[in-house]
């Protein structure tokens, strides 16, 4: 997208110029989360591979989660990743 504008080609004191417009794909998973079973007050990491970087959002049911002491967020590239720390029953 950053590549769309108005392209020019100057040869002397004649020029042309064109317009280019570039059509974002959409996001895709290229890789799911994958279901886990975890022992009472251990941790577990749950990661999604998308085919491009965008921004995520992490949700347990409706609930928007926040980055805390309990849940962190890591985004390197296209990998999504939520670490949860010491789990709880009431965490399924």
């Amino acid at each position: 997208e950053s590549d769309a504008g108005d392209y020019t080609c100057v040869c002397g004191d004649k020029q042309s110029t064109a317009s280019l417009a570039v059509h974002a794909l959409p996001v895709l998973f290229k890789e799911e989360l994958k279901n886990e079973e975890v022992q009472e007050g251990a941790s577990v990491s749950l990661r999604c591979e998308l085919t491009k970087a965008a921004p995520v959002q992490w949700k347990i049911g409706s609930k928007v989660l926040k980055a805390s002491d309990k849940y962190q967020m890591r985004q390197p590239g296209t990998t999504a990743e939520l670490l949860i720390h010491n789990l709880e029953v009431k965490d399924a």
